[in-house]
């Protein structure tokens, strides 16, 4: 049996990095879903088995936390492995470190903690997880390694958020699921800050919970909220006028 803990190298390229030169935060979440996508193709629980047979995984909730980004062209690792499976969820962990060679010391860069659903595509409805393929995500649970950091949290959000923002979502927004990409989310949260903060207040921390789908020309409304001198949460709802919540993130910066 191929083993439980899968590890994928990556590459901070030039054009997925800031003003500072260190990989965006939303392209880090890219590398770290297609880690989850390679190690759970390799393993026969993945996309490309899922999609055969009518079934999808959808991205529930995200935390990130970060000591450090990659820098432009660091070649770095994500090593990723499902720390527990229950019937409709799934736990997934990340460590990202640099891609060393036995002469250097390792850097870990940070940590990723994730909760995944596995939904049917025609009906857009939970799956049991242990029902597909024989069950054969039971066989990679891996309780026993180390993921130092908070679970994602559930991210509360008050009435007194104000909006800052709308847009409309549009067809770069848009991924093969026919639904606004989860990572496209965190793109739009993160430009909420301009450059000038961002120079003060690397950002440490990010968490994500995703309630509902939204689609194409729906209007995407912002909610900002500040919780603590560097601690904010926002929200994003769908409508004009009447709205209905799609995500909220918490955001921890430096």
């Amino acid at each position: 049996m191929i083993e439980k803990i899968g590890k994928y190298d990556f590459m901070a390229e030039p054009f997925h990095c800031d003003f500072a030169g260190r990989l965006f935060m939303s392209h880090l979440g890219n590398h770290l879903i297609n880690a989850a996508d390679f190690h759970s193709n390799e393993r026969h629980f993945g996309m490309l088995y899922l999609n055969s047979i009518g079934k999808t995984w959808v991205l529930s909730r995200l935390a990130v936390e970060m000591t450090e980004m990659p820098s432009a062209y660091d070649r770095f690792s994500v090593e990723t492995w499902v720390e527990s499976a229950m019937r409709f969820f799934t736990n997934r962990n990340f460590r990202i470190s640099s891609a060393n060679n036995a002469s250097e010391s390792e850097k870990v860069y940070g940590y990723g903690r994730s909760v995944w659903a596995m939904i049917d595509v025609a009906t857009r409805q939970p799956v049991d997880l242990f029902s597909v393929n024989d069950g054969v995500l039971k066989n990679y649970v891996e309780a026993e390694k180390e993921c130092p950091i908070a679970k994602p949290s559930r991210v509360r959000i008050s009435d007194d958020a104000r909006l800052v923002h709308s847009l409309v979502a549009q067809y770069g927004d848009i991924d093969m699921n026919g639904h606004v990409n989860s990572l496209k989310y965190i793109e739009h949260i993160l430009n909420l800050w301009d450059s000038d903060w961002y120079s003060a207040h690397p950002l440490r921390r990010f968490d994500i919970a995703y309630v509902a789908e939204a689609h194409l020309g729906e209007k995407l409304n912002f909610y900002q909220e500040k919780i603590a001198d560097n601690d904010f949460v926002v929200r994003i709802s769908k409508g004009d006028g009447d709205e209905s919540e799609v995500c909220r993130c918490e955001l921890q910066f430096g």
